[in-house]
């Protein structure tokens, strides 16, 4: 749902107008593109059919910024699925930067995964700045720039995601904790992201010109979502405080990949905006709306909108069998009662060892597919042990080895892997080795 908000003293509506001489400003990020997971071969590209899906709501994104008149593009991060995409991925989302470039300027910012592993490479996208793209701006560096837009000129400040290496290499850390330089990297970047706001009021002394902060990193506080799985290495964390201020008029985050607005309710401060990924990354994201922001950026009287695209939907569906005497049929019923129509879908089935015999995968993919599936993710059989275990004496009678046994004696597995387990437990428990 579109949603606005004010960053002005007045209470927020609605009905709010954003201010007539406000800049358009696109906000997206966290695209991934590469990401092939639960697709097959697209006949039309050669691509994966899950790469097809991410390239496609950029499509619609600039459908969007195209009809409804774009100023600024600010892309806040995380381009590719990894560092090193291919050449075909590179010139996939290049198109989708083109067009948008003859539409507005474009700050792209660097995000993790954007990163080259040591500091002497190319990050995935510097080549737009490399080349000198027209109209793309690659904000490598935590930096403050003018541009120019065709309603005005917007104060950018850069931070691209913060590299714990880099942040420390003028620090003595030898003798700290790892708490202790957790505290003085966000020491360090808290002096970086004030020293952006300084800049940002010398270049606008008279304070007139409307300001954007645009940010890959994590906001402490902040509601995770599946980027954990993909997260390469441990985050430094900002706090919200030091991006709730007036002197932003809008804060465009990346890096997070389900949307929020960590200010929202807050009087006299900008929004401080995570935009989240534009598609679906994995069941992570099943019941997360997907899009981009779209801002009306005013000095003092920002408001933005939330725009949905429509994501690839994911479902799972969870089914007890364990009573059930026909437990393929029961699968059968519950598929019927959802729309599965070119959803990717997963389910979660719980059985008994007699009711596991009975089910029949292949009848169940059959009506996956009959149901118009796009992919089937996996049929999960969790199938309940009734293990049982007489202990002849009371437990607290029973040494630490025999106690060992009789657990491992409980779990599912083969009896010369549990032999193992006992002998190595049996040991450890003595203090025998090393």
């Amino acid at each position: 749902m579109a949603k606005k908000k004010s960053t002005s003293n007045k209470t927020t509506t609605e009905e709010q107008q954003p201010a007539p001489d406000a800049v358009r400003v696109l906000h997206f990020a966290d695209v991934h593109i590469g990401m092939e997971n639960y697709g097959r071969t697209d006949a039309h590209t050669g691509l994966s059919s899950r790469v097809v899906d991410f390239l496609h709501r950029m499509d619609d994104m600039v459908d969007y910024a195209r009809e409804h008149d774009v100023d600024l593009v600010i892309f806040a991060g995380d381009a590719f699925k990894t560092r090193t995409p291919s050449p075909t991925f590179q010139r996939e989302f290049a198109w989708r930067i083109r067009d948008l470039a003859e539409l507005a300027p474009v700050v792209m910012l660097v995000g993790n995964h954007d990163l080259p592993p040591n500091a002497v490479k190319a990050s995935s996208i510097e080549i737009y700045d490399t080349l000198a793209v027209p109209n793309v701006l690659v904000a490598q560096k935590y930096d403050v720039h003018t541009v120019e837009t065709k309603r005005g000129p917007v104060i950018v400040g850069a931070a691209p995601y913060p590299i714990r290496a880099r942040l420390l290499q003028n620090l003595k850390t030898g003798q700290r904790t790892i708490k202790e330089v957790d505290e003085v990297l966000e020491s360090q970047l808290n002096q970086i992201l004030e020293g952006l706001a300084d800049q940002a009021d010398q270049r606008d002394p008279d304070n007139t010109i409307p300001r954007l902060l645009t940010g890959h990193f994590t906001v402490r506080g902040a509601r995770l979502g599946s980027e954990r799985s993909v997260m390469l290495g441990r985050d430094v964390q900002v706090s919200l405080g030091l991006l709730a201020d007036q002197r932003w008029d809008y804060v465009a985050l990346g890096h997070i990949h389900k949307w929020q607005d960590l200010t929202e309710g807050r009087d006299g401060a900008p929004p401080v905006v995570y935009s989240g990924s534009l598609e679906r990354i994995d069941f992570g994201e099943e019941g997360d709306e997907k899009g981009f922001m779209w801002v009306s950026l005013a000095r003092g009287a920002t408001s933005y909108e939330r725009i949905p695209v429509q994501a690839r939907p994911m479902m799972t569906l969870r089914v007890d069998c364990r009573q059930d005497k026909l437990p393929t049929q029961t699968i059968i019923r519950e598929i019927k009662k959802h729309d599965l129509k070119e959803a990717i879908v997963r389910i979660n089935v719980q059985l008994t060892p007699q009711t596991d015999a009975l089910l029949n995968d292949m009848r169940v993919r059959e009506a996956l597919r009959e149901a118009g599936t796009f992919h089937v993710a996996g049929i999960r059989r969790e199938v309940e042990r009734a293990y049982r275990s007489r202990l002849d004496e009371n437990p607290e009678q029973l040494t630490h080895e025999q106690l060992l046994e009789q657990y491992l004696k409980t779990r599912d597995h083969g009896a010369e892997y549990r032999d193992e387990l006992i002998q190595e437990g049996t040991r450890i428990i003595r203090g025998e080795g090393e």
